[in-house]
């Protein structure tokens, strides 16, 4: 922890009474939240940064769409519109931010819309034609005037909300107490091989209710990178020189993934949700047209692929959610619940 981090920690005990505060009033019933009737499972996190929120809404995306209408609603972080915005052929990561983007692109049979105020967003979507069964929710999971059916709680392994401190000394935007209004929390980005009785331990650091449910997952890669219109697999990038962009939280795993494989690779690491500039776009050009070996590449995330397609030439490489275990159990939760 930085120095600065450790002398604003009065702040962020004045900063913890306003927010718990405010969660108080809410679940005395003294400020108003808002239910809807049909399914809405919200996915979000205690802690500012990344802990794979799109890769989960992806997964509940894939178990869902066959058997029911579904929606995503985002605020649109980052993005250059206000107020509710529904996803159609003419919008783009600027119009409705980089993940909306990502979803209306990957799932054509859903809804995706954003709106900084869940409620009005709900209400918008439901009086669309056809409209949604279940409404899932990106990172809503501080958004008290809405009161979801199910809370799905992600928290990454290598930073625990329960090792956390609240902001600014922390990352964390509320108190871990907190966590006590999800059903399901998952501890993401996990080993592949995490162990019975590390799982066990990280249980008892979490303390969770006797009804919350606990699961682990970790990220698994796709075997092959690819600009949408060729492939190249993760063997034979070995031979290639690579320049990874990216402009996420935490580019740790990706980094690490890269490495396992053999890959090597040069590394412009740009903030979280970064709207790519002209200046930025040229420095990676540059940097690309530095590299003088024949078989050469640009590879990013998909968040960042879908705001930098258009400008450069590049490649992302795709993840999806693993369960390391219990997922059965998981899918048998999510189902119960829209039924």
């Amino acid at each position: 922890m930085s120095f600065i981090r450790k002398i604003a920690f009065p702040i962020s005990i004045i900063y913890g009474i306003v927010t718990s505060i405010r969660n108080r009033m809410f679940d005395n019933g003294w400020l108003k939240s808002t239910r809807f009737e049909l399914p809405v499972i919200a996915v979000g996190n205690l802690s500012v940064g990344g802990t794979g929120k799109t890769p989960q809404i992806e997964y509940l995306i894939r178990l869902l769409n066959d058997s029911k209408k579904i929606a995503v609603l985002s605020r649109g972080y980052k993005r250059k519109t206000s107020g509710f915005v529904l996803a159609d052929e003419t919008s783009d990561a600027k119009q409705i931010g980089d993940e909306p983007f990502q979803y209306y692109q990957k799932f054509k049979d859903i809804k995706v819309a954003v709106d900084e105020k869940r409620v009005h967003g709900i209400e918008q979507l439901l009086s669309t034609n056809n409209p949604p069964e279940i409404i899932l929710l990106d990172d809503a999971y501080q958004h008290r005037k809405l009161n979801a059916g199910l809370y799905i709680l992600l928290t990454s392994y290598d930073k625990l909300y329960a090792n956390d401190y609240l902001l600014p000394t922390g990352n964390l935007r509320e108190s871990k107490s907190g966590a006590k209004r999800a059903q399901v929390v998952i501890v993401t980005k996990c080993p592949e091989n995490l162990s019975e009785n590390n799982q066990r331990n990280i249980s008892k650091k979490l303390k969770l209710d006797s009804d919350q449910e606990l699961f682990f997952t970790c990220i698994a890669y796709d075997d092959v990178v690819t600009d949408l219109k060729s492939e190249v697999t993760l063997e034979h990038l070995k031979d290639f020189e690579v320049l990874l962009v990216t402009g996420i939280a935490n580019p740790s795993p990706i980094e690490k993934f890269l490495k396992s494989k053999g890959i090597s690779f040069k590394h412009i690491e740009f903030p979280d949700h970064h709207n790519f500039s002209e200046t930025d776009v040229n420095k990676i050009k540059n940097s690309f047209g530095a590299i003088h070996s024949e078989k050469k590449l640009i590879l990013t995330t998909e968040k960042d692929f879908v705001r930098l397609k258009d400008s450069v030439q590049i490649s992302c490489l795709r993840i999806k959610t693993k369960f390391i275990n219990r997922k059965n159990d998981f899918d048998t939760i999510i189902k119960d619940y829209v039924e």
